[in-house]
């Protein structure tokens, strides 16, 4: 299993979207926030249209909380700044794959580790 990480959300749409993905996947989703929307927001629940309620996610406060919580995982970062194509990883289960903002990305502290 995968883990899919989206820090920051902000378009409910692309979230539903991500969730019924990982429904699809069998991958399970970790939320940071805040997010630009509310979790039971219409738009979420219509874009994962009736996977939704089939979804593994967890909501976070802070991504902090989430490392606290897996500290020996592999956490592998998705960026237009990356030196390495999601192609060239080889993926084991239990890593976590994290995106950022649809506007900014991932913050540089995070970018860093």
């Amino acid at each position: 299993m995968i883990n899919i990480v989206l820090f920051r959300p902000e378009i409910p749409q692309n979230t539903g979207n991500i969730g019924r993905t990982c429904v699809l996947t069998g991958a399970k989703l970790h939320l940071i926030g805040p997010m630009g929307f509310h979790i039971d927001d219409k738009t979420v629940a219509k874009a994962g249209l009736d996977y939704w309620k089939e979804l593994d996610v967890t909501l976070y406060s802070s991504y902090e909380e989430l490392r606290e919580k897996y500290p020996d995982a592999t956490f592998y970062f998705s960026s237009t700044k990356g030196k390495k194509f999601h192609s060239e990883v080889k993926f084991q289960d239990n890593d976590f794959i994290v995106f950022g903002r649809e506007s900014s990305g991932l913050p540089e502290y995070i970018m860093a580790e």
